[in-house]
């Protein structure tokens, strides 16, 4: 079997946190560079605030994630701060001047409670005029069309195996909620590991009045990482919006 820590292994080596190849990861890290303090939200193995520190921050981050086995991953550094739990269940109050949510993140919130649960803890956590960033796939790029084993990628894990991983959607349906599977198997076919996961992708209205009820005020959206203005081609949400 492929096991939870094989997994969190494998997820830094198909996600390096690259800021001169990604625009994603360069968007991110000047807002971190530029804070006093950063909650990291769903920060997996910590490689966002690994590399701020190497880079020279010198103030308060923090790294939230329900998957202890990714935690452990971002344990290994020890001058910053590692929580595990939920977005919806953080109780940090005025804290942190800054919260990102990298890797689309947002999109794990499915249910319209847990939408709502997640704002409000991260709008909590921000001091007054703090500020949230993260993206989220665009509905009309229609992304999961590309999840199919025919996409399967073949990448030598961290042991030096060569494993194949792919994906299939299982269902999608509301508004929209895509429920897939994500396959880890050795090159033959002879599976080793499958995990279940639902995304939703709301579209711009609907993301915007979740953030407005929440007190969280847009301060600029994008539809690229070069910061792109959102158009009907776009495929990415950027948001960034402040505790009001």
């Amino acid at each position: 079997m492929y096991s939870d820590d094989d997994a969190a292994a494998l997820y830094d080596i198909q996600n390096p946190w690259d800021t001169t190849r990604y625009a994603s990861d360069a968007f991110y890290h000047a807002l971190v560079m530029s804070a006093g303090s950063v909650l990291d939200v769903g920060c997996g193995t910590g490689a966002m605030l690994h590399h701020a520190r190497d880079a020279g921050h010198s103030g308060r981050l923090c790294g939230l994630d329900p998957d202890r086995a990714r935690l452990d991953r971002a344990r290994r550094r020890t001058d910053i701060e590692w929580v595990l739990g939920t977005a919806a269940s953080a109780r940090w109050d005025r804290e942190f001047e800054l919260a990102i949510m990298a890797s689309n993140t947002f999109q794990v919130f499915v249910e319209d409670d847990d939408v709502r649960a997640s704002l409000a803890a991260i709008r909590a956590a921000l001091v007054p005029g703090g500020q949230v960033a993260f993206g989220s796939r665009h509905p009309q790029a229609r992304a999961w069309e590309n999840w199919t084993p025919d996409n399967a990628t073949d990448v030598v894990d961290a042991a030096r195996r060569t494993i194949r991983v792919s994906h299939r959607v299982a269902a999608i349906v509301g508004d929209v909620v895509v429920t897939f599977t994500e396959t880890v198997s050795q090159p033959d076919g002879t599976t080793l590991r499958v995990d279940h996961g639902r995304l939703r992708f709301l579209d711009v209205p609907t993301l915007s009045a979740f953030l407005i009820e929440a007190g969280l005020a847009i301060d600029e959206q994008y539809g690229d990482w070069a910061r792109g203005p959102l158009t009907d081609t776009s495929k990415e949400i950027v948001t960034v919006a402040r505790r009001v």
